[in-house]
């Protein structure tokens, strides 16, 4: 058997979101007076993507978690640049020098 037949799937699905058509994302919707909730995406600002619904509050909440989480861990690699060409070497120890220090060549 190649698949689970039943339960829970082993990793939450990742559902691409868009915002939302009717209140451009910002999760309201101008009345003659004030500001009232968006009821198309549920006051969220975020609809499914592929289908333009809005998603429910408990899948909602797990949907920009995942969406948060893969921001932080973008913003921390942009924050620690790997170096690469002839200054990656000066970067690390390459262990060649005497007693194991780093040897530049120099």
């Amino acid at each position: 058997m190649t698949g689970k037949s039943h339960g829970p799937a082993f990793k939450k699905a990742v559902i691409e979101l868009a915002q939302c058509p009717m209140c451009r994302g910002r999760a309201v919707t101008k009345s003659l007076l004030y500001e009232l909730p968006c009821d198309h995406c549920n006051a969220s600002g975020f609809v499914a993507a592929a289908t333009g619904e809005a998603l429910g509050l408990d899948e909602l909440v797990t949907q920009l978690s995942m969406a948060l989480q893969a921001a932080r861990r973008q913003i921390e690699q942009l924050k620690n640049p790997q170096a690469s060409g002839p200054e990656a070497t000066y970067q690390g120890s390459n262990r060649r020098g005497a007693g194991g220090t780093n040897y530049t060549g120099d």
